[in-house]
C-alpha cells in the first residue's frame, strides 16, 4: 500500500431512517497517521456515518474501501477483521468480568483455546507503545468511567485496529485523562494508525487534529486542513450556519428555600450534607468524577435511599422517598446516564417522552394508554426542542447522544418543576444545543425553580451558578457565592484541599 493510500474511503454514502435522510451522498477519507476531526450539530449524521464504517448500519447507497480495496462491511465482525475499531460515547464493557476477560471476549485463541500468555503480552505492548495500561486482573465494575473508556480503546488496539474511531472520547474524562488520551493519539499517529475524532469540544479538535470535516444535516459542508488558522467561532458557523449564542447569568431576587437537605448521608461512614437551594437559584455542584455526585443526585431524586437525613421540598419533608413520590412533590430529575437511567433505547421517542408520566392524565385513562395524546405531546416537544430526526416513532436509541439529551430535558421540563436536579446537562451536545439547554435553565431560574446543577465542566458551573458547592468523598466540603469563588480555589477543594471564600 502506498503511503498516501487512504486507510478508509467512503464514497457517496447515503443512509435513510424512514423518511429521514441521515447521510446524503457523503465522501470521506482517512489516511495513515492522520487525525481527522468530524464535526457537526447533534443529528448532523456524524455518528451514523461512522456506524456504517463500523458495520452497525448498512448504507442505502455508496461504497466503502479499506486500504484501497473495495469492502463490504455487513457487521462489526467484518469491520474488526478489516482493522477498524470504534469507541462509542457510551462504554461497552462487561462489569462482572476482569479487564483481560473483556479484552479476550469473542477471540478464538490458538487451536480453539484461550491464550492468556499471548493476551497479556499484547496488553503489555499496547501499554508500552501508547501509554494505555490497565491491570488485567481488575474487575471492570471497579473501574472509573475514564478507565472504562481506556479499556474500550485498548480493546480496539488489542484487535490490531489501523482505523480508530473515537466518538466524543473526552466527554467523561478529567483534564488529566484527556492529556493522557492526546499523548496516546500522538503515539498512534506515529505508528501509522488513522484516527477519526468526533467531538463538540472545539478547542480539543483544533489541538489534536490534522484535518477537519464538517457535516450539516447529513451532508459534508467543509473539509479543511487544520493549519492553525481555524477558530472556534469559524468552526461553529460552519457547523450551525450562525455564530453560537452564549447565555449569561444576570443577578435577580431569589425566593424561599425550595429544596432543603438536612443531615443527608449517602452511605455508612460518610459525612452529613446540609444544603439549601432557594427558588430562582442555581447551585452548581463541582467535583472530580466519582466523588459521590451520582449517589447524591439519586438520593435526592428517590432513586436510592440515603443512609440518613431529611429532604424537604417547599418546607415539607418527603418521607420514604421514591421517584414517583419526589415527582409528585414537584421534583424533576435528569440523570447523567441517558440510556442507562433516563431512557429505554428500544422504545420509540413518543413513549420515552412520557416515561415519567405513564399512567397519568392526559396520557392514560382508566388504565389505558392514550396513544394520540402521547404522540401529540411528543411532536410538540420534538418541534420546540429541535430534536432530530423529527420522528416520534423512531426508537430513541437511534438518535444521537445530544438529541437523546434534548429529549430528556424536554420531558422533564414539561413537568414545570419546583426543583430540578440536572446532572451533566450538556455532555456531548453541540454549541447550539448547549445554548438551548442553558437558556432553558435560565428560564426556569427566572420562574422560581430551585436548580441543583451537577457538572464536570467548571466553565459551565461558573457560567450558570449563583452559588458553587464542592463535593469530595461524598460530602459537601465548601459552598460560596460564585462572585467569591475562583477556579484555582474550587479546583483545590475538588482535590481535598481546604479553601475559604475571600473576605
Amino acid at each position: 500500500m502506498a503511503d498516501d493510500t487512504p486507510l478508509l474511503t467512503l464514497t457517496g454514502i447515503t443512509k435513510r431512517f424512514g423518511e429521514v435522510v441521515a447521510n446524503r451522498d457523503v465522501d470521506f477519507a482517512l489516511r495513515p497517521g492522520e487525525v481527522v476531526g468530524l464535526l457537526g450539530e447533534n443529528g448532523a449524521g456524524k455518528t451514523t456515518l461512522m456506524n456504517i464504517a463500523f458495520g452497525l448500519y448498512r448504507p442505502d447507497a455508496g461504497t466503502i474501501a479499506v486500504a484501497g480495496r473495495p469492502a463490504v462491511i455487513g457487521s462489526t465482525a467484518d469491520a474488526i477483521a478489516l482493522g477498524i475499531g470504534m469507541v462509542h460515547q457510551h462504554t461497552h464493557v462487561v462489569a462482572r468480568h476482569s479487564v483481560l476477560e473483556n479484552l479476550m471476549a469473542g477471540l478464538a485463541g490458538r487451536y480453539g483455546l484461550i491464550d492468556h500468555t499471548a493476551a497479556l503480552a499484547r496488553l503489555a505492548e499496547i501499554a508500552a507503545a501508547y501509554g494505555l495500561g490497565l491491570d488485567p486482573d481488575r474487575l471492570v465494575g471497579d473501574l472509573a468511567i475514564g478507565e472504562k473508556q481506556r479499556l474500550d480503546i485498548i480493546r480496539a488496539l488489542f484487535r490490531k485496529a489501523r482505523v480508530l474511531i473515537l466518538d466524543e472520547p473526552t466527554s467523561v474524562l478529567t483534564p488529566q485523562e484527556t492529556e493522557g488520551l492526546f499523548s496516546a493519539i500522538k503515539a498512534l499517529k506515529t505508528d501509522g494508525v488513522g484516527v477519526v475524532y468526533i467531538s463538540h469540544k472545539l478547542n480539543e479538535v483544533r489541538a489534536i487534529t490534522d484535518r477537519v470535516v464538517v457535516m450539516r444535516r447529513g451532508a459534508v459542508v467543509a473539509d479543511a486542513v487544520n493549519d492553525g488558522t481555524l477558530t472556534n467561532a469559524g468552526l461553529a458557523v460552519l457547523m450551525c450556519g450562525h455564530e453560537p449564542e452564549r447565555i449569561t447569568r444576570t443577578p435577580h431576587q431569589t425566593g424561599a428555600a425550595r429544596l432543603e437537605l438536612a443531615g443527608l448521608r449517602l452511605g455508612r461512614g460518610t459525612r452529613p450534607i446540609d444544603l439549601k437551594v432557594q427558588g430562582g437559584e442555581i447551585v452548581g455542584i463541582a467535583g472530580v468524577s466519582g466523588n459521590g455526585q451520582v449517589r447524591f443526585a439519586e438520593a435526592i431524586a428517590g432513586v436510592t435511599s440515603p443512609a440518613a437525613g431529611t429532604i424537604r421540598i417547599d418546607g415539607k419533608a418527603v418521607n420514604a422517598a421514591s421517584p414517583r413520590r419526589m415527582q409528585e412533590a414537584g421534583l424533576a430529575y435528569i440523570p447523567e446516564d441517558r440510556l442507562g437511567a433516563g431512557l429505554v433505547g428500544t422504545l420509540p421517542v413518543s413513549d420515552n417522552m412520557v416515561l415519567s408520566r405513564f399512567g397519568a392524565s392526559p396520557f392514560a385513562h382508566f388504565g389505558w394508554l392514550d396513544r394520540k395524546a402521547m404522540a401529540a405531546f411528543a411532536e410538540r416537544q420534538i418541534t420546540d426542542y429541535d430534536i432530530r430526526p423529527p420522528d416520534a416513532k423512531l426508537p430513541i436509541g437511534l438518535l444521537s447522544g445530544g438529541n437523546q439529551q434534548k429529549a430528556i430535558v424536554a420531558r422533564e421540563l414539561a413537568l414545570k418543576p419546583k426543583v430540578l436536579i440536572i446532572a451533566q446537562p450538556t455532555r456531548g451536545l453541540d454549541v447550539t444545543a448547549i445554548a438551548f439547554v442553558h437558556r432553558e435553565l435560565m428560564r426556569l431560574r427566572a420562574e422560581g425553580c430551585a436548580i441543583l446543577l451537577i457538572s464536570d465542566d467548571l466553565d459551565e458551573i461558573f457560567q450558570l451558578s449563583d452559588r458553587i458547592a464542592v463535593m469530595y468523598e461524598s460530602a459537601i466540603v465548601c459552598a460560596m457565592a460564585v462572585e467569591q469563588a475562583t477556579v484555582a480555589g474550587i479546583g483545590l477543594a475538588m482535590n481535598g484541599g481546604a479553601v475559604e471564600a475571600p473576605a
